[in-house]
């Protein structure tokens, strides 16, 4: 019996490339998975359109899968994403908004909803991905990385609040993942050095896992060889 038989996994963004290979991973290894996303997703699993900006939205969403699969023991969030911007003070209120809320937001908002579920039961495993980008400002990328600071220390925040209360909270920090996107953004590079989706699902799964209990508000590099 894998250690995630009969454990609920919510992983948002599961429509993009990492959230398929942390879906994946989940599924080999028994888990009952929970896909959310703002673009519907039809296969095996349970799965529902939410738009992870919004917190009505993510409430609902939450609340469904509570009703019908009974519980959240694992929240992925691996939602989120990447445009390049432009100098801070040519940087529009559209596209600041936009990395703000579907990064550090989203994380946000299903903090919110998924917690209360958690506290009765008094377990629970959150995994948020951050970023190394959000470790320190880059020209043309203020944005990008302020959204994933944001996430960094809204981990720490929650990891500090709940650790008493039997719930890990974690983040992971990639470099560049390996994705059919960024390798057209980036044709040049050796894109051996880059980490894998798959990588990174692996190592979602042991921050979710009881070989994690004693880590709280750690922020993981991930980063393969770049």
């Amino acid at each position: 019996m894998s250690e995630f038989t009969n454990r609920v996994v919510l992983v948002t963004g599961a429509a993009g490339a990492l959230g398929r290979a942390v879906v994946d991973h989940f599924a080999r290894n028994g888990a009952i998975v929970a896909q959310l996303d703002i673009v519907g997703i039809d296969n095996r699993h349970y799965s529902a359109i939410c738009d992870l900006t919004n917190p009505e939205s993510c409430t609902k969403a939450v609340t469904d899968i509570v009703e019908s699969l009974s519980k959240i023991d694992v929240l992925a969030n691996i939602a989120g994403g990447f445009t390049m911007g432009t100098p801070v003070h040519e940087t529009s209120d559209d596209t600041w908004d936009f990395m703000l809320g579907l990064n550090a937001r989203s994380v946000f908002n299903m903090a919110r909803a998924v917690v209360p579920f958690m506290l009765p039961r008094q377990t629970g495993k959150i995994i948020n991905i951050g970023a190394r980008a959000g470790l320190r400002g880059a020209p043309n990328m203020a944005a990008y990385s302020a959204s994933k600071s944001v996430v960094m220390r809204l981990t720490e925040s929650l990891a500090d609040e709940l650790k008493e209360k039997g719930i890990n909270v974690n983040a992971i920090l990639p470099s560049i993942i390996d994705t059919e996107r960024n390798r057209e953004d980036m044709p040049d590079a050796d894109f051996s050095r880059w980490v894998s989706p798959e990588a990174v699902a692996g190592v979602v799964a042991f921050l979710a896992s009881p070989a994690a209990d004693p880590i709280h508000g750690a922020l993981v590099p991930v980063e393969g060889l770049s």
